[in-house]
């Protein structure tokens, strides 16, 4: 949280609104809050400013897109060569199939989730793309079974 902000319950009340639903109307937003209209959006702005809320989008399902594979992969790079270590996060950065990266701790040193149409193409994308990388040293995939928890809210209760 941004330390120069003061948040109370309103606030938190009008984050979770959001992270539900980025569409619901100002007006709406306002009576669920409390708030006039105005002093809402005076303060959605001031979240907005803060950097508190950085976007407002949507969420695909993957598997009406035609994604129904999913798996979470841990790379261990060769070493850590800073211009290496660039390269492979610009293709990250760039390959359509990383959905997120994850720069981490412990065994590995990245956390792909990896989404693609099936295990051929999941095949592919491991050796066409990411085992051509020179940093990558190796890679775990684990496949995902079913989704828990996906998205999840980050305003608290």
């Amino acid at each position: 949280m941004n330390q120069s902000l003061q948040f109370d319950d309103r606030d938190r009340k009008i984050l979770r609104l959001l992270e539900k639903d980025s569409r619901i109307s100002n007006a709406d937003l306002a009576d669920a809050v409390g708030m006039s209209t105005s002093a809402l959006w005076r303060r959605v702005r001031a979240l907005e400013e803060a950097g508190v809320i950085e976007r407002y989008g949507i969420v695909v399902n993957p598997k009406a897109m035609g994604f129904g594979f999913q798996a979470i992969v841990h790379v261990q790079l060769t070493r850590h060569d800073p211009e290496k270590i660039v390269d492979f996060i610009r293709a990250v950065e760039n390959a359509s199939e990383v959905q997120e990266c994850f720069a981490t701790t412990g065994q590995s040193d990245y956390h792909l989730r990896v989404i693609c149409a099936d295990l051929d193409h999941y095949n592919r994308f491991l050796e066409d793309f990411l085992f051509r990388l020179p940093a990558v040293a190796s890679a775990q995939t684990n496949v995902v079974l079913r989704t828990i928890k996906d998205h999840g809210p980050v305003a608290p209760a």
